[in-house]
């Protein structure tokens, strides 16, 4: 079983930053593909980043290429998602989630094994 709790959501201005966390409790936490879904105001949700349970690979949407980064420290559990350059397209709210496959799968499914409650990113114009 695998817990996550994900935070640093707000209200930004465009051209804003903000540093996600998804904190990850469970004994074998530490060994799951990490993923960030996004899910606009009536729209479905989308693959945002994945990140390998190493953390060696990482993987991005379009829109997320060269304004987002995932990392994660497994010391503490936890994985980022550091996201610049904000726009206002990027307003939704943000889950992590927990898979066992690898990352570079997580683009074409929301089948994941475990999910956050989310939290939410609104960005202003």
């Amino acid at each position: 079983q695998v817990q996550l709790v994900e935070s640093g959501g707000g209200l930004v201005q465009a051209g804003g930053s903000l540093r996600l966390s998804c904190a990850a409790s469970g004994r074998t936490a530490m060994y799951y593909t990490i993923v960030w879904i996004r899910q606009a105001p009536g729209k479905e949700r989308e693959f945002v980043a994945s990140i390998s349970w190493t953390g060696d690979s990482t993987y991005y949407s379009d829109s997320a290429k060269g304004r987002f980064t995932i990392s994660r420290d497994n010391g503490k559990n936890t994985v980022y998602l550091l996201m610049l350059n904000l726009e206002p397209e990027d307003t939704g709210v943000y889950y992590c989630a927990a898979d066992q496959r690898p990352p570079q799968q997580m683009g074409g499914s929301m089948d994941h094994d475990y999910w956050g409650q989310g939290t939410q990113i609104t960005v202003t114009s």
